[in-house]
């Protein structure tokens, strides 16, 4: 009994202490994994971030610092005539559903999910704005919206309508994308807030004057020829969105990114040529900014109580009151006025607190949605049109001044290459989920419950959800601040060397790059310089991160921050097609042929950019035979049919053809036949000789370190250390590092 409770109770302690081994090393691990995590967050002080401790400036100096006012007031005007548009249909709507005779659901739907077809438009307008000059841009869609405006008028059934609809939301795409990069790179830092202001005064200010208009238009014009008044109004407000529009193409093209420059570095420069981002590049780019993902998260679920919330409203006062579109018209214009004052306090004390603390505009912007949400049901409770009204007010304001915050900050962490697709990404997801989605499910509650219980099940919960995830958000400004600020500098001193022509620019030039897959980071603050002619070993264990920084460098994965240059120019956000013809070439591990064709159809097909000069095409192929002998003798015959051997060094010539700049080989010797290996090997040397520059990552330390000129050790995602092949190959630890682990990239 005592031997068996004795070997018992050793064995329990033995399960105690192994379950405590186990405990500290998920602690040491936890603890380690934040420590990495706080390592690779970037802050620089405050008076470095764009706008941060800064001098204030008036609004008048700053829009005279812009060129003016009239770049800003054209836009703002088109933004505000395109926001009365959007209030026509939430005032007409009764009588737009009369019309075609549709239920309350339906219109409610129309109207909300016209909202959502913004999103079409708004990812090319997007891409287009990063890329192309924005002015002409701004100018067509203008037109076109108003053509789409004058069709609204013209329909002759829901369906016809709900499709002029879709129109008005495509052309009104630009607005968001387009409009805010311009006026950001136009005028100061210093005055967005003001602007954010001036811009929803005027808009609040239509918004507030066209309950009255649309009301007024269709209670005169009701009945007249025929046509039912709430046409008119369409024919109507297309008319100054065409004045409008025809000026717009008159206003001048800003320069991008110049007043972050200025602000952060003291100096403004133009970019010479810089390559266009790829749309997947970019919105990869927008997505590791932590701060959007809190605006698009938070406005994603706004949007499913707030985007229905006006219809809603006005489908209230008629059923419940008996209100036509004119006393609907005036309700409304009551309300807004008082949002409209708010705006005006509003802007500069928006701007002054970005100056002290910017981390404080989402806090309070998250607070105010939270507390808007909570007030928002109380106007549905209301015994008469005069509580119906005032009780609104609160809320009115809260919503309209946290909105017209929101744009200014999107501004400054947004990188200024970017704004169109940021500006694109934010709206894809404000109105396709939110619009979209709170439409739909506003279509299942109103036509069984009506507008009181749609309002209360929607806008309540997603008003506080959203405010509550924009409040917690605030805590990554200033590192996505930071990060942006880091950019600029690496422009300035890319800048500064290809303008110093004495000064050495290196092949490949990769500085202080992180990378993550999804929210396991993988790459850590990694930085190394390529010469022209050398070749560089990548070594490390398996799992340290030797192929994924290939992958970087090639173009398949996005970093998270840090800046990558191919012979000096920034190529961080080009698609990995543009890199391949920009002379960065990657031979991947393992076959890379086409099994079912020959290797003659092999090679034509890796040589398709330069299809346009055959000759060229047959001249790059004969270089190939002529480095691969072996292979011109079995041109006939299909790749799949060839020894491991044969398709490594088809792989390897198909590269080739493009005569690369940089040649990147991952696993050049996997699972082949030392014999194989050395005549792999011996190209390798006759591409040296030739001057190429090469990265490579090989299992075989031996390998690697031959043919080499210089080696980087890689250990969990960071550069251990790093020199001369020739010295790394002495050196016992690493040695001790590479076969001790498990070899492999």
């Amino acid at each position: 009994m005592k031997k068996g409770s004795s070997s018992y109770s050793d064995s329990q302690e033995n399960e105690e202490n192994k379950l405590s081994s186990l405990t500290a090393v998920v602690i040491d691990e936890e603890e380690r994994r934040e420590s990495k995590k706080r390592e690779s967050e970037i802050i620089f002080p405050d008076d470095l971030l764009p706008g941060v401790k800064s001098e204030g400036i008036s609004l008048k100096k700053g829009l005279r610092l812009g060129g003016g006012a009239a770049t800003f007031f054209t836009l703002a005007l088109l933004s505000g005539l395109e926001e009365l548009q959007t209030a026509a249909i939430n005032v007409l709507a009764p009588d737009i559903r009369d019309t075609f005779g549709v239920s309350d659901g339906t219109i409610t739907f129309i109207a909300s999910s016209s909202a959502a077809f913004v999103v079409l438009g708004s990812l090319p307008m997007g891409w287009m704005a990063d890329r192309l000059k924005r002015i002409p841009i701004i100018g067509w869609a203008s037109s076109i919206f108003a053509g789409m405006v004058f069709l609204s008028g013209l329909a002759v059934n829901a369906f016809m309508f709900f499709w002029a609809r879709f129109g008005v939301g495509i052309a009104k795409a630009s607005t968001i994308p387009v409009h805010s990069s311009v006026i950001a790179d136009t005028y100061p830092i210093g005055i967005r807030g003001r602007l954010g202001s001036l811009t929803g005064i005027i808009n609040n200010g239509l918004r507030v004057v066209s309950p009255v208009l649309v009301g007024a238009i269709a209670l005169i014009a009701d009945g007249s020829d025929g046509i039912n008044g709430w046409r008119w109004c369409y024919y109507l407000l297309g008319i100054p969105v065409v004045i409008v529009a025809l000026y717009s193409f008159f206003l001048k093209e800003p320069e991008r990114g110049k007043w972050e420059k200025t602000d952060v570095l003291g100096e403004s420069f133009i970019e010479n040529k810089p390559l266009p981002i790829s749309m997947e590049a970019a919105f990869a780019r927008l997505l590791q900014i932590k701060t959007v993902k809190t605006v698009v998260v938070a406005f994603s679920a706004l949007g499913f109580g707030l985007f229905t919330a006006p219809v809603l409203e006005n489908l209230f006062l008629e059923d419940e009151f008996g209100l036509d579109a004119f006393e609907r018209g005036i309700s409304g214009t009551a309300g807004g006025v008082f949002a409209v004052i708010a705006l005006i306090w509003v802007g500069p004390k928006f701007d002054r607190l970005w100056r002290e603390n910017p981390t404080r505009t989402l806090h309070l912007i998250g607070l105010g949605i939270a507390l808007a949400g909570l007030l928002k049901p109380i106007q549905f409770f209301m015994p008469n049109v005069a509580l119906f009204v005032v009780t609104g007010v609160p809320s009115l304001i809260l919503l309209t001044a946290s909105f017209a915050m929101v744009s200014p900050i999107l501004q400054a962490i947004i990188p200024y290459r970017l704004r169109g697709s940021g500006s694109a990404l934010v709206t894809l997801y404000i109105f396709f989920i939110g619009a979209t989605g709170g439409g739909l499910i506003s279509l299942l509650f109103t036509d069984t419950w009506g507008p009181r219980v749609t309002v209360i099940v929607l806008t309540l919960p997603s008003s506080i959800i959203g405010g509550w995830i924009m409040y917690r958000g605030a805590k990554f400004l200033r590192n996505d601040l930071s990060l942006n600020v880091q950019e600029l500098f690496e422009e300035q001193e890319e800048q500064r060397r290809r303008s110093n022509t004495n000064e050495k620019v290196p092949a490949l030039h990769v500085n202080n790059v992180d990378f993550s897959y999804g929210s396991v980071q993988i790459l850590f603050d990694i930085s190394l310089e390529v010469e022209k002619g050398e070749t560089l070993a990548l070594l490390g264990t398996n799992g340290a991160g030797k192929s994924t920084l290939l992958r970087v460098i090639s173009g398949l994965g996005v970093p998270k921050r840090g800046v990558i240059r191919l012979n000096g120019q920034t190529i961080t956000y080009a698609s990995p097609e543009r890199r391949a013809k920009l002379g960065i070439q990657q031979l991947p591990g393992g076959a890379g042929v086409f099994s079912d064709m020959t290797v003659q159809q092999n090679l034509i097909m890796g040589a398709f950019i330069h299809k346009a000069n055959k000759e060229d095409v047959q001249q790059r192929i004969d270089n190939v035979f002529q480095l691969f002998p072996e292979l011109k003798n079995l041109r006939k015959q299909k790749a799949g049919s060839l020894s491991g051997g044969q398709q490594q060094m088809l792989s390897l010539g198909r590269v080739l053809l493009h005569e690369p700049e940089i040649l990147l080989i991952d696993e050049l010797s996997l699972g082949l036949a030392p014999t194989v290996v050395q005549d792999l090997l011996n190209i390798i040397e006759r591409l040296q000789d030739k001057g190429q520059t090469m990265i490579v990552v090989e299992q075989s330390l031996n390998i690697a370190l031959s043919i080499a000129d210089r080696a980087i050790f890689l250990e969990k995602g960071q550069v251990r250390f790093e020199g001369s092949a020739h010295e790394l190959s002495q050196r016992d630890d690493l040695a001790r590092a590479v076969f001790l682990g498990d070899e492999g990239g």
